[in-house]
């Protein structure tokens, strides 16, 4: 949880630059610097939860996620069923985090000879089952064979109103820090599962000890998107002045928002919500619960920032948690622990380009 300094992305033998040292939002950042945009109708590319395109009163918003087994999802313990659920709610928090309506979707799949056509049975399955719930058209998609494994792409299409539409860019210095829900469990779910495969790899006719641990390891392998944050907030008379989801964890989504918004800030580690139970687990794992929050990851809860004078108006909603306030830029970002200490916040979550 200490800051790294910047430093040049290390070279390989051949003099070529690192992918790993990159980074995923390192590389972003590399191969979009020379991308321009010719058309007034493109409002927001590249930096946010979703593009937004002008659509006269309302707008378009589009996003994409691609996810590969070994990767992004192991099926030793993820079920095609929730494989496919998830590749859609992950899709549809992007949505909801530019405070939109979640309309269609699209789902690609490369994919190997070595699954059944029983296997993407079960994970359509999984995916008309999200878009039933979440109210949203399954409208196309593609499929290619591939050498090995399963690839899948999914990529979707929401509106807004213009002036509904919550950007990363909007937070201000004293802005309020809130998120939804509670955070780190899907973490612990992800090491419950690793532990039980381990178990397995070494004797496959040991039974998983997976009981007692269904909120945790629900969170990992079918969670849900906060479409509902945007009819409460709605219900309060609250606009957030900017939001993002927490995909990578909390560290690296308060810094995405600080970069965009070009400010600081101060988050409370008292303040985080954490379920009681993950605690515990947390602690049996040798982890700091508040660092599972801040690094873990997958949550996909909304983390969003608004003004202080609408505190009266959201200290009291439930299942909302306001959680540090936004800063100057010079004043840094930082954590201050119970005891009064800062530490520099980093992000330290998840990063595709750097995973093994």
């Amino acid at each position: 949880m200490y800051e790294k300094k910047d430093k040049k992305p290390s070279e390989t033998k051949s003099g070529l630059t690192s992918l790993a040292e990159l980074g995923e939002f390192g590389l972003i950042d590399r191969l979009t610097r020379d991308v321009r945009h010719y058309h007034p109708d493109t409002l927001k590319g590249i930096g946010d939860d979703a593009a937004v395109i002008d659509a006269g009163d309302k707008v378009i918003l589009l996003s994409t996620d691609l996810l590969v087994e070994g990767i992004h999802f192991d099926l030793t313990y993820m079920p095609f069923k929730h494989l496919g659920y998830k590749a859609a709610v992950v899709n549809i928090s992007d949505i909801a985090a530019m405070n939109g309506i979640p309309k269609q979707m699209t789902v690609s799949l490369a994919v190997s000879s070595r699954f059944s056509a029983e296997a993407l049975d079960e994970l359509y399955a999984g995916v008309v089952m999200a878009c039933n719930k979440y109210k949203v058209d399954l409208v196309g998609g593609d499929t290619s064979s591939n050498v090995k494994g399963l690839m899948i792409s999914v990529s979707i299409i929401g509106e807004a109103k213009k002036e509904d539409v919550v950007y990363r860019s909007g937070a201000m210095p004293g802005d309020l820090i809130c998120v939804t829900g509670d955070l780190g469990s899907a973490y612990i779910g992800l090491l419950i599962l690793e532990r039980e495969k381990s178990v397995f790899q070494v004797d496959p006719n040991m039974q998983p000890e997976l009981s007692g641990f269904d909120y945790q390891i629900g969170r990992q392998l079918r969670p849900e998107a906060r479409t509902d944050i945007r009819n409460l907030l709605i219900g309060t008379g609250v606009k957030p002045t900017s939001m993002i989801d927490i995909s990578d964890g909390l560290a690296s989504e308060v810094l995405h928002i600080c970069k965009q918004s070009n400010t600081g800030c101060r988050l409370f580690e008292a303040k985080i919500p954490i379920d009681e139970y993950t605690k515990e687990l947390a602690k049996e794992y040798k982890i700091i619960p508040s660092v599972a929050a801040l690094s873990g990851g997958e949550d996909y809860e909304l983390l969003f920032t608004v003004k202080q004078d609408d505190y009266e108006k959201i200290k009291d909603v439930a299942g909302i948690s306001i959680i540090g306030h936004m800063t100057a830029l010079s004043e840094g970002k930082y954590m201050i622990t119970p005891d009064g200490k800062s530490i520099p916040v980093i992000a330290q979550g998840w990063d595709g380009m750097r995973a093994k």
